[in-house]
């Protein structure tokens, strides 16, 4: 029987997940598809039931359901409990398990960014959505020192740093209000930066303005494109890099979870490639609101799955 695996998120118009993950599963005889499934928060209790059933391999979620989804599963991995948000989802039998690939595929990224530099200490994170929450969960497990999170609505950049209480208790994590005098000075005073907001992924808009950006910044944007930011950033002499990275290795996470096979990483590597040539630019085309979210994955998936 062909085994189903879906992308649950609102909206999903298309997807880079799936042109990855299909191929994937094609390229390993694996009997499965990959679906989208466009379910608003009300419907999300529902679709997440009939993962139960034994026609499902598991799931891809992504925005805005990253962090409602974690009490309707059944037990959490320790990234998905870390940062209070899921993006891959498996089966037990009957019970679902919530995991979060962001977190390697971030700390992936991270690590090509870098290159060989010493891993730098000090960081600035734009956006507070999951995929924020799974960038600042990876800098803490890196050692950074000082994290500090700007997000237009302060109050849930202030719940992301209350969320890592805890586990940030030996370094400073700090909410901060999103002005631009505020962003600037922290900027001067930090090693990198990374946009975990939507902004920059329809249209051609950069979260903050080109002169804020000081040089020699490490910038890392979630968006799969060459955003604004990242043209603004280069321009100045930063060195920068987009989300596909981190997409295409929390993809091939979530694959191994599923199938138990590792995931034939240089194809879904090509398929994406393809994908963005084709015209995709998001994992799930989430659209841009008033506040910044996540440039996802899956969940998307967006990202990051995507």
């Amino acid at each position: 029987m062909t085994k189903r695996v879906v992308l649950i998120g609102h909206p999903v118009s298309h997807s880079l997940s799936g042109a990855m993950q299909q191929a994937a599963f094609d390229a390993l005889g694996i009997d499965a598809t990959y679906e989208l499934w466009d379910r608003t928060p009300l419907q999300l209790a529902e679709a997440i039931a009939q993962l139960r059933t034994d026609g499902f391999l598991g799931a891809n979620v992504t925005i805005p359901h990253k962090e409602r989804v974690v009490p309707l599963v059944d037990r959490l991995t320790e990234d998905a409990h870390a940062t209070g948000a899921v993006n891959t989802i498996t089966r037990e039998g009957k019970r679902l398990v919530g995991h979060n690939t962001d977190v390697p595929g971030f700390k992936v990224a991270l690590d090509r960014l870098v290159g060989k530099q010493k891993m730098p200490r000090q960081a600035v994170v734009l956006g507070a959505g999951g995929g924020a929450r799974a960038v600042v969960h990876g800098l803490i497990t890196e050692g950074f020192q000082r994290v500090i999170v700007f997000n237009r609505h302060l109050h849930r950049a202030e719940a992301l740093v209350r969320h890592f209480g805890k586990s940030a208790a030996h370094m400073e994590l700090r909410a901060m209000p999103w002005h631009e005098s505020v962003i600037e000075a922290e900027l001067a005073r930090t090693k990198v930066l990374i946009n975990a907001t939507s902004i920059g992924l329809q249209g051609d808009e950069s979260p903050i303005e080109a002169e804020l950006i000081p040089p020699d910044l490490l910038v890392l944007d979630l968006i799969y494109r060459h955003t604004k930011l990242l043209r603004d950033a280069e321009a100045v002499g930063c060195t920068v890099m987009d989300g596909e990275l981190m997409l295409l290795h929390q993809g091939a996470a979530a694959f191994t979870l599923w199938t138990g096979q590792p995931a034939p990483l240089e194809l879904m590597h090509r398929k994406l490639i393809e994908a963005r040539a084709g015209g995709i630019r998001s994992a799930e085309g989430e659209p841009v609101g008033t506040e910044p979210a996540t440039a996802e994955t899956p969940a998307g998936s967006g990202g990051t799955p995507a």
